[in-house]
């Protein structure tokens, strides 16, 4: 599947990853830190406002979407990771959702709830006391 990101306006920096580590722990930047500037790139007018209304802490207030992937060892297949999960959330976001039409319940399962209102009424009546 091609990219809808063009790889010169993402910003892709190496920081060491959390965690507990083995002997390069201190040594390697194997994490990644991608940033991409919505507001700059040249996504589709319609998909930079759904980026930026993004909830969570991943757009800064100047419209930087910032991702961080250090789950796996090598710093290549973190890049990868990182620009996987951003296409993903592109993606999700450029898709229009169909408009929801409002619908009206049919005459047959309003007379289903008429009669199963009654019947409960009619149980909650006989809990009262007997009249003689």
């Amino acid at each position: 599947m091609p990219s809808l990101i063009n790889e010169a306006e993402v910003e892709v920096t190496a920081i060491r990853a959390q965690g507990p580590g083995g002997q390069n722990v201190n040594k390697v930047s194997s994490a990644v830190h991608l940033r991409f500037d919505i507001r700059a790139s040249s996504l589709a007018p319609y998909v930079k406002e759904r980026l930026l209304a993004l909830s969570g802490r991943r757009v800064t207030k100047e419209g930087v979407l910032i991702l961080k992937a250090q789950s796996a060892r090598t710093q290549e297949q973190n890049r990868a990771l990182a620009m996987a999960r951003l296409d993903a959330l592109v993606a999700e976001v450029s898709q229009v959702q169909a408009p929801r039409r409002a619908t009206k319940p049919t005459h047959g399962s309003k007379l289903r709830r008429l009669k199963a209102k009654a019947v409960r009424s009619q149980v909650k009546s006989d809990r009262g006391k007997v009249q003689e």
